[in-house]
């Protein structure tokens, strides 16, 4: 049961504050158990429309979530954005109060690895440019990429943000973690349209520490060469073809099935995994695939989780098998394993992945060798991008049939799709692997090679 808290935005964090406030409180009051997750951030964005100002935003944020065990071990919850005395006070009578509505079938517990050392991150803190340099900054972006070639109008979807962010965990037991990050974003959507033809869009973005650091120019060619290579389009049979994704396609489709790696999932019976998946094959011989939050790529990585778990690197798939899931407190207690680092904070809490490293098993050579789509003898689909991820995946049967944005590839000539879906089973996807083409890029979800898949059904549009 969840009891829910308004106030006035909070001023920061103060972790020592913070516990001492609470300790006198929780004390005052007869709870003796209660853990809190903290975060505020300062957020700056824009967007532009043909040269002029389309949104300046500006928020400044903070929330707080409180669990409190009542002596029955039952878990109550409340959320608030009040950091003052009187704004903690409430929250732990609401958090005390709901615990007597709490599940007594799945309470969780703090993580035994809450106060166990945390891995140093580099992560450069920057100093926030302020709204009108990112305003001149977008508007002179939107111009370059206009400028590319007469049929791109307009850039419909464009934004540059910074971020300022700090989070913290505390609990009953002594545990404390704070970390401080700043981050920035630019991304660019553009449309272009010719004379008698289907406007074609595509885009592209970037992240940083800090909006100085982001490779703007890299973003303005990369939305550029995608937006103009879909110009010149055409339809496509509908049939089985060997298909190509790209790193970012890819990611997304492992994403929107993350479920088989779920602890959560499974015990709640909507993964296509179960208690004894562990250690059975699940893709080809040589796919890995590990979950790496701390990745030096990863640019808004957590060094813990929302039960204050460290993150780390972990084994989810290693040559084709199954070796792990991610897990909370709560649901590694019922598989008899340690947490994983990728808990959220709640009465039930969630469990995701931070960033996925996918790529050929050390030692297994990879599969086919040498794969150039370019150079291929046979038709081949190369599928750049995903859409309809929610709809179109059915994560808890395996099935999927997704639009795609892509080219079909002949005679090392790349043309354009007009119109396509790609559909199929996760698992037989993954059993369909021929092999890997170049080196892994890094992306803002993680870090993968092209990857080769033969036999997809592809339907053309009608």
């Amino acid at each position: 049961m969840t009891s829910t808290v308004t106030a006035t935005p909070g001023q920061g964090l103060d972790a020592q504050a913070l516990r001492a406030s609470l300790e006198r409180l929780a004390a005052s009051t007869g709870i003796r158990q209660w853990d809190l997750g903290a975060a505020c951030s300062t957020d700056i964005s824009v967007q532009v429309d043909r040269g002029e100002a389309k949104q300046m935003k500006g928020a400044q944020r903070s929330s707080i979530t409180i669990r409190v065990w009542n002596d029955d071990g039952l878990v109550g919850i409340t959320s608030t954005s009040d950091l003052s005395d009187a704004g903690l006070e409430k929250a732990l009578a609401g958090a005390r109060d709901a615990s007597a509505f709490g599940n007594a079938d799945d309470t969780p517990q703090f993580s035994p690895l809450a106060t166990a050392p945390l891995q140093e991150l580099h992560q450069p803190l920057r100093e926030p440019q302020g709204i009108l340099r990112l305003l001149d900054t977008l508007k002179t972006a939107e111009a370059d990429l206009l400028g590319r070639h007469s049929a791109i109008g307009t850039v419909p979807y464009n934004g540059l943000a910074e971020r300022s962010s700090e989070r913290l965990y505390l609990n009953s037991a002594g545990a404390s973690r704070q970390q401080r990050l700043s981050t920035a974003s630019v991304y660019l959507y553009a449309r272009a349209e010719e004379a008698g033809r289907k406007p074609r869009s595509a885009g592209a973005v970037r992240l940083a520490y800090g909006a100085a650091d982001l490779d703007i120019a890299g973003c303005i060619d990369e939305a550029a060469g995608r937006t103009i290579s879909h110009l010149d389009y055409a339809p496509i049979a509908t049939g089985r073809y060997t298909c190509v994704f790209s790193p970012e396609a890819f990611l997304d489709l492992i994403g929107a099935f993350s479920s088989l790696f779920n602890a959560r999932s499974v015990l709640d019976g909507v993964s296509l995994s179960s208690r004894a998946s562990i250690g059975q094959p699940l893709a080809v011989p040589f796919l890995s695939i590990h979950d790496n939050g701390l990745h030096p790529g990863n640019i808004g990585a957590s060094a813990f989780d929302g039960e204050g778990t460290p993150t780390r690197r972990l084994v989810l798939v290693e040559g084709g098998v199954l070796q792990n899931f991610l897990h909370s407190e709560a649901t590694a207690r019922a598989f008899g394993v340690t947490p994983t680092g990728h808990a959220g904070l709640g009465a039930k809490v969630s469990v995701g992945p931070d960033w996925f490293e996918i790529g050929p098993t050390p030692g297994s050579g990879g599969g086919q060798p040498g794969l150039d789509r370019f150079k291929a003898s046979e038709p081949i689909v190369w599928i750049d991008s995903l859409s309809a991820l929610h709809a179109g995946v059915k994560a808890s049967q395996g099935s999927f049939s997704l639009p795609f944005d892509g080219w079909l590839v002949q005679g090392g000539e790349a043309r354009s799709i007009e119109a396509a879906t790609v559909a199929g089973d996760i698992r037989t996807l993954l059993n369909a692997i021929v092999g890997f083409e170049g080196e892994a890029k890094v992306t803002p979800d993680g870090l993968c090679p092209h990857v080769w898949v033969e036999g997809l059904s592809i339907t053309g549009d009608a």
